[in-house]
């Protein structure tokens, strides 16, 4: 079916697949900070505030810059602002559509706050109160699903930290130096490119009437988390994901009692740049758990660098997931029951 052309138009009709294609484009997105004066302040812990694809932006740069630099770094899915935020926090508050409610609440208490702000999004009541109140701000291309703007975000995101003092720019330009790269890995998940040479069709047709569970080390968890909501958003599917260490004191003993022929899709997404430990508890785990869970297929992550693997996944995500929804049957650009939420949210 995934080798029919017929069939994908009839089942994408607004084109994902090429939407998921030209993702790498956007790690060149060349992101403008408008409004970008500060009093230069030092900036001591960094909140970023953001829901969905915008929030894995900034699980992406936490887990891409931890190491190195000394800012802690938050991220926030919630109305509210922690404690903490004071005139030494960078809070950067990031929705694609500027409309998101959380946060442009969490935005609203930061105005409140005494904290340096920044604000990321293509339009809305987040770039209006920008203009307002005369914060940085970065305007992003419109006329996307947010989930598939993730990459936008990341570039807009990095580039408030240079415009902040937290980064250079030589780190800043690290972000499209994969776009070659990237570029050249989509067109192996193309719908042209068959079933038999094609990744991201073969684990779409493995996973297909399956729940899927995905799990990582930690230093790779946003991959993890993108799997899981690609799948929920793209294929509609319900998802799982987990990361090692922590499945090992939990999650892990759970597969105990399920019969080992239920029906899930286990992904271990692993990288060579996990730590040796972890590394060592993937492979005593699947051995652990051989005939007591379905046996788990390996995804290993392609790049130069951690943050390379990271976009590399991120991309293959949505490529198997909508193939998946083709499988399904379902259209997988629409997401109609969070738009009904939202209208029934206002009323």
């Amino acid at each position: 079916m995934l080798d029919d052309l017929n069939i994908i138009v009839q089942r994408d009709p607004q084109n994902a697949l090429l939407v998921a294609a030209e993702q790498w484009k956007q790690v060149k997105f060349n992101a403008e900070v408008l409004a970008p004066d500060h009093d230069g302040r030092e900036i001591k812990n960094i909140v970023i505030a953001g829901m969905g694809g915008s929030a894995l932006a900034g699980l992406i740069v936490k887990k891409w810059l931890e190491n190195e630099i000394s800012q802690p770094i938050e991220i926030i899915r919630d109305y509210k602002l922690p404690k903490y935020v004071g005139f030494n926090t960078l809070i950067i508050a990031d929705s694609y559509s500027g409309n998101t409610e959380e946060t442009v609440a969490a935005l609203n208490q930061a105005l409140e706050s005494g904290a340096q702000i920044a604000t990321i999004s293509a339009h809305g009541k987040i770039e209006q109160i920008a203009k307002q109140h005369d914060i940085a701000h970065i305007k992003l291309p419109a006329g996307l699903q947010p989930r598939m703007a993730v990459f936008y975000n990341l570039r807009a995101t990095a580039k408030m930290l240079v415009n902040f003092g937290v980064i250079s720019s030589e780190k800043y330009d690290e972000i499209a130096r994969s776009a070659d790269f990237l570029r050249n890995e989509s067109e192996k998940w193309s719908s042209s490119n068959p079933t038999q040479n094609n990744l991201a069709k073969q684990l779409a047709m493995y996973s297909a009437g399956r729940s899927a569970v995905f799990l990582s080390g930690t230093d790779f968890s946003p991959v993890a988390y993108k799997w899981k909501i690609s799948w929920n958003e793209n294929a509609k599917n319900v998802a799982f994901w987990n990361e090692y260490p922590e499945f090992n004191h939990n999650e892990f003993i759970g597969w105990s009692s399920h019969p080992v022929e239920k029906l899930f899709a286990i992904f271990n997404i692993r990288s060579d740049f996990d730590h040796p430990r972890v590394q060592k508890r993937f492979e005593i785990s699947d051995w652990l758990l051989s005939g007591k869970r379905p046996t788990a297929r390996n995804i290993d992550l392609k790049g130069a660098a951690p943050l390379e693997q990271m976009l590399w996944g991120s991309i293959l995500a949505d490529f198997v997931s909508i193939y998946l929804a083709i499988l399904n049957n379902q259209n997988p650009t629409p997401v109609d029951l969070i738009e009904k939420l939202k209208i029934e949210l206002v009323k």
